[in-house]
C-alpha cells in the first residue's frame, strides 16, 4: 500500500532537488565520473514519463551507476566523502525507484544491494544529518518495490528497522513519527517481513502500542483505567488534521494503525502473544468509541476481526469482558458511508454473538480471572452465583482459577486498587461456600496476602480482607 510522503520528509526532499550541484566540479575531483555524470543528468529534472523512458531503456546502466559493477564503483562509493551530492543521489533514487518499479528488480541483479546503502544509516553522530533519514526512505521503497525475500533483505531488514525504531521512540518529534512508521508500512509486504517486525516487538511494536495508548488517554504502563472505565480522551485542533488525546495527530494515529492492521495478518500465530503482552483487545475496543473517523474507525474493526477469528476461544471472552459487543452496538449506529466497514463491523457482531449465546456466567467468570484483571461485574456480588459455582472453580481445570486470584493478588496494583478489593471478596465466598477446601487456597499463599491487605492504605481492599479473613477466622473456631 503506497502512502504520500510525511510532510517533513517531502520538505527536505524537495529542498534537496532545488539545490545546485556543481557537477562539473565533482567531476574534476573525481566525485563523479563522466558517465556517471551522463546518466545522472539524462533523468534529473526531467518530466516522469520521460525519466521512466530513458531508466526502462537502460536497467543495467542505471544498477550499474548507483551500485557498480563491471568492475567499476557506484556513484555512491565514489561520492562518498561528498554530503550534499550524497544527499542529491538518495533522493534522485528515491524518485526513479517510485517512477519505475523495475529499477528495484534490477538492483538485485547484484548479490547484495543492501552494502552499498547501510554504512549510510550510520553516516554520522549528527541527528540533523538528513543522509540516514534519506537512506531508510531508499531502502523501504527498494524493498517495498522488489517484493524481494532473499536472504540479503532478510539480513538488512532487522538493522532498517533498528534505525526506524529510534525514529518512532522520538515522541518529541511526531513528524520524524510519522516518517518511521510510513516506512514499516512500507515494509510489511509479506509474511517474513512481518514476522520480522514481530521478533524485535519491543524495538518495533511496543513504541507503537506506546502512541495508541496516548491516543486512549492512558498511561503507556497500565490498561487499569480501560479497565475501570476512567480513561479520558481529549480532542482538541492541533494541526490541520486535528488531534486525540495526548495530542497524537489523526495522520500519525492512521498510519500506526495501518502497521498494526497489516501486522494482524499474523494473528493465527502472534494473535495470543499481542494480547497478553498489549491488552490489544482491550486498547483497540476502547479506541474504536472514540475514533473520529471512518478511516481509523475500519482500520480498528477490520484488525480486531483478523485477531479475533483465528483465535477465537481465547481472545472472544476478553472482547466481551472489554465490552466489545457494545461499542460495536455504538458504532453501528453512526452514519457509517463504507461499506466495507459495515460489513467488517457485522462480521464481528455476528462472531460475538454466537460465542455469547452458548457461554454461562461461569464462562464469563472464568474468562474475566484469565485475563488478569478484575472488575466489579454481576459475578462477584452474586450470592447465588458463589452457591451453585464456587466447587465447579476450585476444580475447574485442576484449580486453575484460585492459582490465577493468587497470582493477580501478587501484584500491587498501586493504579487500580479495587482489583485487590475483588480478589479478596471472591476469595471469601470461595471460603463462605466451600469451606472443607480452605487449605487448597491457603497452599496458593492466599490467606497470608489476604491478610497483609488488612494494612493496604485503601480503605475498600482493607474491608473486603477483613470480610475474607472473617471466614476463615469462623470456620476455623468452628
Amino acid at each position: 500500500m503506497s502512502l504520500d510522503p510525511p510532510p517533513y520528509l517531502g520538505s527536505l526532499q524537495n529542498n534537496i532537488r532545488q539545490r545546485p550541484i556543481p557537477w562539473e566540479g565533482a567531476v574534476r575531483v573525481g566525485t563523479v565520473t563522466d558517465a556517471q555524470l551522463a546518466k545522472i543528468r539524462a533523468v534529473d529534472k526531467v518530466r516522469k514519463e520521460q525519466r521512466k523512458q530513458v531508466v526502462e531503456a537502460d536497467l543495467d546502466g542505471y544498477r550499474i551507476l548507483f551500485v557498480g559493477g563491471n568492475g567499476a564503483p557506484g556513484v555512491f562509493e565514489s561520492a562518498s566523502k561528498r554530503s550534499e551530492v550524497l544527499q542529491y543521489i538518495l533522493v534522485l533514487l528515491s524518485d526513479l525507484l517510485d517512477a519505475v518499479p523495475s529499477l528495484a528488480k534490477a538492483l538485485f541483479k547484484d548479490a547484495d544491494p543492501y552494502k552499498h546503502f547501510l554504512p549510510l544509516l550510520a553516516h554520522s553522530n549528527n541527528p540533523e544529518d538528513p543522509i540516514p533519514l534519506l537512506t531508510s526512505t531508499v531502502l523501504a521503497t527498494l524493498m517495498a518495490r522488489s517484493q524481494d525475500e532473499s536472504a540479503a533483505t532478510e539480513n538488512a531488514l532487522p538493522l532498517i528497522l533498528s534505525y526506524l525504531c529510534g525514529l518512532a521512540k522520538n515522541s518529541n518529534d511526531a513528524g520524524l513519527q510519522d516518517i518511521a512508521v510510513t516506512e514499516y508500512s512500507a515494509l510489511l509486504y509479506g509474511q517474513s517481513s512481518r514476522q520480522l517486525f514481530w521478533k524485535q516487538k519491543s524495538e518495533t511494536v511496543t513504541p507503537l502500542i506506546e502512541i495508541l495508548r496516548k491516543a486512549a488517554g492512558i498511561g503507556a504502563d497500565t490498561s487499569a483505567s480501560l479497565w475501570s472505565g476512567s480513561s479520558t480522551t481529549l480532542r482538541g485542533s492541533s494541526g490541520f488534521e486535528g488531534s486525540l488525546g495526548g495530542g497524537v495527530g489523526l495522520q500519525l494515529l492512521y498510519h500506526v494503525l495501518l502497521v498494526m492492521w497489516q501486522l494482524s495478518f499474523e494473528a493465527e500465530d502472534i494473535g495470543d502473544e499481542m494480547n497478553d503482552e498489549y491488552d490489544i483487545i482491550l486498547l483497540y475496543t476502547q479506541l474504536l468509541r472514540l475514533s473520529p473517523k471512518e478511516k481509523t474507525t475500519r482500520l480498528l474493526a477490520s484488525t480486531l476481526y483478523n485477531l479475533l477469528s483465528p483465535n477465537s476461544n481465547s481472545l472472544l471472552p476478553t472482547a466481551v469482558l472489554a465490552r466489545l459487543p457494545g461499542v460495536l452496538q455504538n458504532v453501528s449506529g453512526r452514519h457509517l458511508t463504507d461499506p466495507d466497514l459495515q460489513e467488517d463491523l457485522d462480521k464481528l457482531k455476528e462472531m460475538l454473538e454466537e460465542y455469547t449465546k452458548t457461554k454461562t456466567t461461569l464462562d464469563e467468570y472464568v474468562a474475566e480471572v484469565r485475563s488478569g484483571h478484575l472488575r466489579w461485574s454481576p459475578p462477584h456480588r452474586n450470592g447465588t452465583f458463589w452457591t451453585e459455582n464456587s466447587r465447579k472453580i476450585l476444580d475447574f481445570e485442576t484449580g486453575e482459577i484460585p492459582r490465577q486470584l493468587a497470582e493477580i493478588m501478587k501484584k500491587p496494583w498501586d493504579n487500580d486498587k479495587g482489583v485487590l478489593a475483588i480478589a479478596c471478596n471472591d476469595v471469601g465466598c470461595l471460603v463462605k461456600e466451600v469451606p472443607e477446601r480452605r487449605y487448597q487456597l491457603e497452599k496458593l499463599g492466599l490467606k497470608t496476602r489476604v491478610m497483609e491487605l488488612m494494612q493496604d492504605p485503601d480503605e475498600n481492599v482493607r474491608w473486603e480482607s477483613l470480610k475474607a479473613l472473617g471466614g476463615w477466622l469462623k470456620y476455623s473456631f468452628e
